[in-house]
């Protein structure tokens, strides 16, 4: 009986003995189209892999850049009921999501959340601007990626 148990808790990743490689997976959201592409590539793998998502936006508008948690104004509005709807897609998929809003410069701070909370896995979506553009405006992907410490997943948004 005990062996049945087990092997069911292996199969649906539940087992202490053997735990998800993924247990929590951040997902970095920039409020635009783009998204869509590490969304629905994440959805499948927390599912497989019984993970928690944390989904985080960074505002970056000047109230926000000024303000931190304090700014009120309509980029922050829009960009809470946006972290809302899609922390409501990946529950009503049967995903453990929850939404993070933070304030200020996107590779800065996604680099801080990491390093202050942890996780297993960054999921990000890219632009693909390509090299020269990343070097003239800067690439959150690239910043994060090179300062921290667990896997990043990027993937290139069509």
């Amino acid at each position: 009986m005990k062996i049945v148990v087990l092997a069911e808790q292996i199969i649906n990743r539940k087992s202490k003995i053997f735990p998800s490689m993924y247990d929590k997976i951040l997902v970095t959201l920039d409020a635009t189209p783009s998204d869509r592409a590490i969304i629905e590539h994440v959805k499948p793998l927390a599912k497989w892999a019984n993970s928690r998502v944390v989904l985080l936006h960074v505002a970056d508008g000047w109230a926000a850049r000024t303000y931190g948690p304090d700014a009120i104004s309509p980029e922050i509005t829009e960009d809470t009921a946006y972290l809302e709807k899609i922390r409501a897609e990946f529950q009503s998929a049967g995903i453990n999501a929850t939404a993070e809003l933070a304030y200020g410069d996107p590779g800065d701070e996604i680099v801080k959340w990491v390093e202050k909370k942890g996780c297993d896995l960054v999921a990000m979506s890219t632009h693909g601007h390509g090299f020269l553009a990343d070097l003239f405006l800067g690439s959150a992907s690239r910043r994060v990626r090179h300062r921290i410490r667990v896997p990043v997943l990027l993937l290139r948004a069509k």
